[in-house]
């Protein structure tokens, strides 16, 4: 096995546009995240609530953030692979 320097792999021009849908990502689930934090500080009975199929309010919410953030991984994947396509088809 041999063991060289990692190629460089230049300048990637899709950088801004993934910086920029990242932010804003970033700034949906942080609000999202701040919502299950302020409920829990101003309600926590609302979170004992039984909401869908015997589970309460937190633990829905909960697995709601953890659904929410790979439905971004998947969004944020997808949009950049397009951006990058885009922008080979428009240099090349």
């Amino acid at each position: 096995m041999l063991h060289e320097p990692a190629s460089s792999a230049g300048k990637d021009p899709a950088g801004p546009y993934k910086m920029r849908l990242g932010i804003w990502m970033f700034v949906f689930y942080a609000l999202f995240y701040a919502g299950f934090v302020v409920i829990n500080l101003t309600s926590p009975a609302l979170m004992e609530k039984i909401i869908f199929i015997g589970l309460n309010f937190a633990t829905v919410y909960g697995m709601a953030l953890i659904i929410v953030a790979l439905i971004e991984a998947l969004v944020y994947t997808t949009m950049c692979s397009r951006e990058e396509q885009r922008l080979e088809g428009k240099e090349g």
